[in-house]
């Protein structure tokens, strides 16, 4: 079973956005078929994602300056609304995804816009997903233009609490691993910093839902492409299912509702420019979401 951790980090930039930095955790291939099988029936699977895109405006909204070119990037229907007047290009992994509002496709840690493109990007619900994250938070920072912002939102560490435990309990003799490696809200902060990042700011935000068997559940992670897409990965036989679905059962409430957790990521950093707040030392934790998201104007909250 697959413990909560980063993708690894680096201190040197350059060193970040070498191919060789990070191992291939994923199956780049994999994750592009399974992306194109959730396109067709996408929109019965997107509350998780609707629910970042949503804490993703909120924080937009704080913002008292405008964006003119923004980037979307893991687009998948194209839900996310750009600011009135503003120009949008899509990029997402998948092909079917990425077609369908007018996008490009092409992989996170692996972008083929030029520096300095645009002054905002967004990515909900893909960065948990990238074989080399510091690569690529590195390389979304070097498309910003000075001063330009990132909003980016993510299933982070301690979601599927329920699933992870029913496979623990149906594999107890020989587990595999198999759900992804989760991020903790700690380490994505960490990340944005050495990305080189300003004001980088990283919470979180827990999400509920209530299932009343494993195949909803199941159903609902290959209808939104958050499918087992591991390099090293291996088949979940029959036998193995219905120890699981009957371990997941075991966890219902009164109402034969089997609670599942999901604990959403959000991420928030500047490109760095002269006019931007000097930060504070390392480790003092004194910047708050509200400075990050409020630093040309103040927010609402």
């Amino acid at each position: 079973m697959s413990e909560a951790t980063d993708h690894g980090t680096s201190e040197d930039v350059s060193d970040i956005v070498s191919e060789n930095s990070a191992p291939e955790i994923f199956d780049r291939a994999a994750r592009r078929v399974r992306r194109d099988r959730a396109a067709p029936g996408y929109a019965e699977h997107d509350f998780l994602r609707a629910t970042m895109l949503d804490g993703i405006a909120e924080r937009l909204d704080a913002v008292t300056r405008d964006f003119t070119d923004i980037l979307d990037l893991g687009c998948f229907d194209g839900a996310f609304t750009p600011p009135p007047g503003a120009r949008v290009a899509r990029c997402d992994a998948g092909f079917a995804f990425a077609a369908k509002p007018g996008g490009v496709q092409a992989d996170e840690d692996r972008l083929p816009f030029a520096d300095g493109s645009f002054d905002l990007v967004v990515s909900a619900g893909v960065l948990d997903q990238v074989n080399d994250l510091p690569g690529a938070l590195a390389l979304i920072r070097r498309v910003l233009r000075p001063d330009g912002l990132f909003l980016g939102a993510f299933v982070g560490a301690g979601s599927l609490p329920a699933l992870r435990s029913a496979l623990r309990s149906a594999e107890s003799e020989r587990p595999a691993a198999r759900l992804h490696p989760q991020i903790d809200v700690r380490s994505a902060g960490d990340l944005l910093m050495r990305a080189g990042f300003a004001l980088p700011v990283a919470d979180v935000e827990t999400l509920d839902v209530g299932y009343r068997d494993l195949s909803r559940l199941l159903g609902d992670l290959r209808g939104m492409a958050a499918g087992n897409i591991l390099a090293q990965r291996q088949p979940l036989v029959s036998a193995t299912v219905g120890r699981t679905a009957a371990a997941f059962a075991s966890a219902s409430d009164d109402r034969g509702r089997t609670h599942e957790t999901f604990q959403i990521v959000f991420l928030t950093g500047w490109s760095p420019d002269p006019s931007q707040p000097k930060p504070a030392k390392r480790g003092s934790a004194t910047a708050s979401l509200g400075a990050a998201l409020g630093r040309h104007g103040q927010s609402d909250a």
